[in-house]
Formats: structure tokens, C-alpha cells, sequence
């Protein structure tokens, strides 16, 4: 028989208070989140390469630049554009951080009861009330409370999550603005290169002509004309591996950007790009600048809030559930008094004895957190490598560029001067011979030397996050469904 609402059991009523009081005091089981201390080093003042480093005024910061634009050449800033819009990979990780968004509003749906709506109804026949028909519906709701904050950390851990996946998003970003600025810079080297090679082989087919006059004369042997003919066709043999690469950097690009090669060309150019002058900041500020950095602390808060939900397996679940309606023989009684049915009740239901499976889980999830905040720190000792690696190399490389440009410029000049004393034959062809070989190496380490700068550069940025900071990350339970597509401006703190 059910009782009338004024008469709830107080057993029911105590529980349904004590349950109230616990989620009013917000308590939870499970360790409170205290972010993992990074690895010795990062309250330094200084990278310990920042004394190559030449400083610079942060030119992005000033002109709200994307950090792209630094480099000055519009080809580039459009290809980035088309990247940052049609990427496949970006379009994955996007995907990936909605699903993180929803799994993240799913768990938080348990706050909340659940309601549904059950109607049925029926025709029978008996011996004693012969034909009739019998109509039901009601409206039932259920609702666990949260006592031990297991779904608030549920909670916890899928916000953390959405986080971390809103970093990776970034991350991916970046990565993929840093692959298309690179290999755009190579490509625009590799047209330098081929250039010079145009210029080198027409100067080889001169010396070619000029020795078979010679020979011709009988001034020189038939093997200075093989010599020529031979450093000729080495020259244009390279020449052609110069065109293969300069091809598939142009496939490279098109798949960046989300197209096939068939639909991508990008045709020759001179190189517009400039070497940009980037403020290599504070070693701390890479804790919040690098969105990898941000994913991975997100990941320990996740597993930490992991263990809470463990450890709420240990205490009972109390269930609060009522329901109400109608039950009779017709439609046409259905909101009378006797056709009302309500019920009122509370289950509380707790394991006592698994075997050792949660005390598992539990040692589980703590496992995980520690490994967790172990991958935290190994990628915060990977990001500060990554920056001195670049910045040691770009003070180095600036220093090897001008010796080698100084060697381009001797050697040219050794070249000229045995041209001459070849051509009044006081010089064999063999030392004019190892002097355009040198003037050729000598040129072509300067442009690789340069495209080592411009990857340096790119890679500087990226280590440093491209402008990015922690702050652009969605607050927890937030919705939004995108993430900046890249800082206005570059922190310089």
C-alpha cells in the first residue's frame, strides 16, 4: 500500500537530508590537484644560451602580428591561411577536442536526475468483468547524489581532459603553421640554388667552348675539353636533383595546405622572406607558452581527479527515486483521485567484499597519475632542449654564415684570377677545374647555411609556443567548441 507524502518514512527523510548536507558541503574523496613541480632549472633568469642570442625588440608584439608575418612575404602568409583553414590533421584534432567537449558535458549530466515519461495500455476479457480496457502512464525521476564526489571528479577529470585536448589542438596547429613556413622557406632556397646552378653551367659551357678553342688552336691536350665537358655535365646532373627536391617540397605544401599535388603550383620566386628577430623570453614563461606543455599538465590534473572517482567506489550509492500517475479502466477517469498511483522511495546499495578489484583500481589510478606527471616533466626538459638546441645553433649559425660567405668571396675571386692566367696559359685547365669547384661549393654551402638559419628561426618559435599562452585555454566547463588559431601577440614578460 503506498503511503501519503506526509507520512515519508524517517529513514527515507534522514537520508535524503544527509544527502543534501553532503553535496552542500561540497566534499569529495580523492587527493585535491596540486600541479607537479617542473624540473630543476626553470626560475633560472636566463637559457643558457642566451648570451649567442642577439636581443631584439618583440616586433610581433608591437604590431599584433601572427607570428608568421615576421618573415615578410606575402606568398608565405597565404599559404598559412589556406593550412590553418583545409589541414586534414587540423580538422583530426579539432574533431578530437569535440569529442573531449562531449564526453566532458556527459559526465557532468550526472548532477542532474534523470525523468522519463511510460504509458501502456490494454484490452482483456475475464469470466467475471468480461470485455474491458485499462490505460496507464506515470512520470518517474531518479537521482543519485553525489556524497563522496566521485561524479565531481568525474567531472574534474573529463574538464582536465577537454583541456588537454584543446592544448593538443594548438599544438597541432602550430606544428603544422611551423611545417608549412619551413618547407615554403626550403622550397624558396631551392630556387636560389637552382638559380645559381643556371648561372654556374652557363659559366661551365663558356669554359667548355673556350677550351675546345684552345685545343683546336693546339694550345692545350684533348683532356682539358674532356675536364670541361666533365664538370659541365656534373653540374647539370645536380642541377636536375636540385628541380626533384624543389618538387616535392611543392607536394609537400600541398598536402599542408589540403590539396593534391595535381591541383597545387607554386611557381619560381625570388626569396622575400627576412630573418626575423624573435625575444627568446624568461626560461619560466615556456611552462605557459608551449600548448604541449599545457596538454600534458592538464593530463596529470586528470589523472589525479582519476583517483577521487576510485576511491568513491569504497562508499555506498544512494538512490532517490519517485514516480506518479495514472492507472485505471478509461480515459475518460483519468485525473480522478482514485486513478492516482505515486510512489516515494531510496535504495542505498554498497559492495562488501570485490575481491581486492578497487583497491586495484585505486593503485591504478595512482600509477597513473605518477606517470602522468613523469611525461609532464620529461616534455618540460624536451621543450627547454628544444630551445637552447636553437638558440645555440642560431648564434653559431650566424657566425659560420659570414666565414663562409667570406670563403664564397675568395674563392670567386681565386676563380677569376686563374681564368686569366689560363686563358694566357700560364695556369693548367686542372687548378681552373678545382678553383669553379670550390667557387661552387662554397656558393651552395652559403644558401644551405641560410636555410639552416630560417629552419632554426621557425624552430625557435615553436619551441616557444608561437605566441601562444596558457590563457587561451577554455575555462573549465566551458563550451566553446575552437580555440584560438594563434596568439595577437607574443608575450615578452
Amino acid at each position: 500500500m503506498l503511503m501519503p507524502p506526509f507520512a515519508i518514512r524517517r529513514p527515507l527523510a534522514l537520508a535524503l537530508a544527509a544527502a543534501l548536507a553532503a553535496v552542500a558541503a561540497g566534499c569529495a574523496v580523492g587527493p585535491d590537484y596540486q600541479r607537479p613541480a617542473p624540473p630543476p632549472g626553470v626560475d633560472l633568469p636566463a637559457f643558457k644560451e642566451s648570451d649567442l642570442w642577439k636581443p631584439a625588440a618583440p616586433a610581433l608584439a608591437a604590431d599584433g602580428q601572427e607570428w608568421w608575418q615576421a618573415f615578410g612575404d606575402a606568398d608565405l602568409n597565404a599559404l598559412v591561411a589556406q593550412a590553418n583553414a583545409a589541414n586534414q590533421s587540423l580538422q583530426q584534432a579539432a574533431a578530437q577536442y569535440r569529442q573531449a567537449q562531449a564526453l566532458m558535458q556527459g559526465a557532468q549530466a550526472a548532477f542532474y536526475p534523470t525523468v522519463g515519461l511510460g504509458a501502456q495500455a490494454g484490452r482483456a476479457r475475464s469470466i467475471s468483468s468480461g470485455l474491458g480496457n485499462s490505460h496507464a502512464w506515470s512520470l518517474q525521476a531518479a537521482w543519485e547524489p553525489d556524497l563522496w564526489g566521485g561524479v565531481r571528479r568525474r567531472v574534474e577529470a573529463a574538464e582536465s581532459s577537454a583541456q588537454a585536448s584543446a592544448a593538443d589542438l594548438a599544438a597541432a596547429r602550430l606544428a603544422v603553421q611551423a611545417a608549412v613556413v619551413n618547407t615554403y622557406l626550403q622550397l624558396r632556397l631551392l630556387d636560389l640554388q637552382k638559380d645559381l646552378y643556371a648561372r654556374t653551367i652557363e659559366g661551365y659551357e663558356k669554359s667548355l667552348a673556350m677550351s675546345q678553342a684552345q685545343y683546336r688552336a693546339g694550345v692545350v691536350t684533348r683532356s682539358d675539353v674532356a675536364l670541361a665537358r666533365s664538370t659541365l655535365s656534373s653540374a647539370q646532373a645536380q642541377a636536375v636533383d636540385l628541380a626533384l627536391a624543389r618538387r616535392q617540397m611543392e607536394h609537400a605544401l600541398a598536402v599542408l595546405t589540403g590539396q593534391t599535388p595535381a591541383a597545387f603550383a607554386l611557381p619560381p620566386a625570388p626569396l622575400q622572406a627576412r630573418l626575423p628577430a624573435t625575444p627568446p623570453g624568461l626560461p619560466s614563461q615556456l611552462l605557459e607558452r608551449r600548448p604541449d606543455i599545457a596538454a600534458a599538465e592538464r593530463r596529470v590534473a586528470a589523472a589525479n581527479a582519476s583517483i577521487g572517482v576510485a576511491q568513491a567506489a569504497y562508499f555506498p550509492h544512494l538512490t532517490l527515486s519517485g514516480s506518479g500517475g495514472y492507472q485505471g479502466s478509461g480515459f475518460s477517469h483519468w485525473f480522478n483521485m482514485p486513478g492516482r498511483v505515486w510512489a516515494l522511495g531510496a535504495a542505498l546499495a554498497g559492495t562488501l567484499f570485490d575481491g581486492g578489484a578497487r583497491n586495484a583500481q585505486v593503485a591504478q589510478a595512482q600509477a597513473g597519475f605518477d606517470a602522468a606527471a613523469a611525461g609532464y616533466r620529461q616534455v618540460v626538459l624536451n621543450a627547454f632542449q628544444e630551445v637552447e638546441d636553437n638558440l645555440a645553433a642560431l648564434g653559431e649559425l650566424e657566425r659560420e654564415r659570414a666565414a663562409q660567405d667570406e670563403a664564397a668571396r675568395s674563392a670567386h675571386e681565386s676563380l677569376q684570377v686563374l681564368l686569366a692566367q689560363y686563358r694566357a696559359g700560364t695556369a693548367p685547365y686542372t687548378a681552373v677545374i678545382t678553383a669553379q669547384s670550390l667557387a661552387l661549393t662554397a656558393d651552395r654551402a652559403a644558401l644551405q647555411l641560410q636555410g639552416r638559419q630560417f629552419a632554426a628561426s621557425v624552430a625557435l618559435v615553436k619551441a616557444l609556443g608561437g605566441g601562444w599562452n596558457a590563457g587561451q585555454l577554455p575555462a573549465p566547463g566551458s563550451a566553446a567548441t575552437t580555440v584560438s588559431s594563434s596568439s595577437s601577440s607574443t608575450s615578452n614578460e
